[in-house]
């Protein structure tokens, strides 16, 4: 048995900060660190003022999982069309799919796994290539 790694997130401990998109603010929980960099979990939400703007793109990933906590989403995704992710709502988005975002509401929460930790995106020209 080992300890190594081992990480608990508090809400009253939290910080968000802005990231990869700058109308949201993530809050690392601290899994990219325990596991050395091979998962990414976030909680996600809108950041308040910041201006909504949102290109076709695709993450370079293994894995990658989004559930909304509060609020609602909405994607355009390849070969999907548009989905809108409600609060309780999940979405397995598979490695290198175009995707875009196409508006949130203002109390929009995320939480979101990624593997690997240290993924790339990617922009392009469209959601349908």
């Amino acid at each position: 048995m080992t300890t190594q790694g081992f990480v608990a997130s508090h809400a009253k401990d939290a910080r968000f900060e802005r990231g990869l998109r700058s109308f949201f603010e993530y809050r690392d929980l601290g899994i990219h660190e325990a596991t050395q960099g091979r998962v990414a979990a976030h909680v996600i939400r809108a950041a308040g003022g910041a201006a909504f703007l949102s290109q076709p793109h695709l993450h370079r990933t293994a894995f990658q999982l989004v559930y909304v906590l509060k609020g609602w989403i909405e994607f355009e995704y390849e070969g999907q069309g548009v989905v809108r992710l409600e609060a309780g709502s999940c979405v397995y988005q598979p490695p290198g799919i175009r995707h875009q975002e196409l508006g949130h509401s203002d109390n929009v929460e995320l939480f979101e796994v990624v593997l690997p930790g240290d993924f790339k995106t990617e922009e392009v020209s469209s959601v349908n290539p």
